[in-house]
């Protein structure tokens, strides 16, 4: 007898408190205010670097009793000429302090339209876990990667404090707490007989989706997609990328097989954010590919984890997949997280004028297979 996915809701499970503290940490950045990260080597008081102004520095330097200072990502120190390494995070200090245009300039790459400030004595040292953990919010806050910090010598009152390890372990937390939430039947074009499964972390965080097409029988490897969101291509049919052709292409292609998953993944951008999409789109029409346009941003080339994807998978109790993708990196991805990719099925659709770059960028400098 055929088994069947389980895809009926389960029941609410508390969030830890680890992963209330970087949520609410992250509301706060967000919207232009302080937190308080604290590391076994000390505690600073934060806010984003985009999120500054002048006004917000000195109230900053002020509540903590410190000069303010500056942590960029080993890539965007090295895009500046301050860094020798595209790995961890850089500490960046100035001699007579730093003014918001200044931030500015440095830790956005659309601020270069802006007059270059006069720099005295910048100095860039590789830094340590406390500003990583700033480094990390910033990132999960969906913000440029920049912090603005200011050592805190005493805990500040009325502040949101959150632990650097909160910080560094809140993906991979958030990815386990996934629990099924709600499920609907909802017939598409080309796949009449689906289901859309809504996965959350237990911190109320953004929902994960799978495309439950037809009825896969879990002791046998079922035909799946990961599928990263892409509001302008899924939803406008953007034609900078390919991902609304493959969003449709493989819905098509596991109904015509019969069965399968496809999961959509909130990881828009390869994990940056819109915002920080269409920063590095602007960035691409200045002459960047795909890449290097996220590397002058300070992020890496692919930001995503597929821990949360491994997870909606066993929750559905799938072991086994074959896996629609040209990225190598995804099936060795779900097979560090316990899923088996039993056959890497090619997904590959015509590139149009616009997509051309794109498309080439990620066979020579991704490694994808077309």
């Amino acid at each position: 007898m055929t088994r069947s996915l389980d895809t009926t809701p389960k029941p609410e499970i508390a969030a830890p408190p680890s992963l209330v503290a970087v949520d609410r940490a992250i509301a706060e950045l967000r919207r232009g205010g302080l937190v308080l990260v604290e590391h076994a080597d000390g505690a600073a008081l934060m806010m984003a670097a985009e999120a500054v102004s002048d006004e917000s520095l000195s109230h900053l330097a002020a509540a903590a009793g410190s000069a303010t200072l500056l942590g960029l990502t080993g890539r965007r120190a090295g895009v500046l000429g301050l860094g020798d390494t595209e790995a961890g995070v850089f500490r960046v200090t100035a001699a007579n302090g730093f003014d918001a245009a200044t931030i500015a300039w440095l830790a956005d790459p659309g601020a270069r339209s802006l007059p270059m400030p006069v720099f005295k004595e910048l100095d860039a040292r590789r830094a340590g876990g406390l500003d990583e953990a700033c480094v990390a919010l910033a990132k999960l806050a969906r913000l440029l990667p920049a912090a603005v910090l200011a050592l805190a010598a005493t805990p500040a009152a009325d502040v949101v404090r959150v632990g650097a390890t909160e910080i560094t372990g809140y993906q991979d937390n958030a990815a386990r707490s996934l629990r099924q939430v709600s499920q609907a039947r909802v017939p598409l074009e080309n796949a009449e007989n689906a289901r859309i499964v809504a996965f959350r972390p237990s911190d109320g965080g953004i929902e994960h989706l799978a495309i439950v097409i037809g009825d896969p029988d879990p002791d046998q490897p079922v035909l799946a997609r990961l599928h990263s969101e892409c509001f302008t291509g899924d939803l406008l049919g953007s034609l900078r990328c390919d991902c609304g052709d493959q969003l449709r292409g493989a819905i098509a292609e596991i109904a015509q097989t019969g069965s399968g998953v496809l999961l959509y993944l909130a990881q828009e951008g390869r994990g940056i954010g819109l915002v920080n999409k269409l920063r590095a789109y602007e960035l691409q029409d200045a002459g960047f590919d795909t890449l290097d346009a996220n590397l002058q941003l300070g992020f890496d080339d692919d930001e995503r984890i597929y821990l949360p994807a491994a997870q909606m998978l066993r929750l559905l109790g799938i072991s086994r997949v074959r896996l629609l993708t040209n990225n190598p990196l995804k099936v060795d991805a779900l097979a560090r997280h316990g899923i088996e990719v039993t056959e890497r099925v090619p997904h590959v659709f015509p590139s149009n004028d616009h997509n051309q770059g794109y498309l080439r960028t990620k066979a020579t400098r991704s490694g994808h297979l077309f």
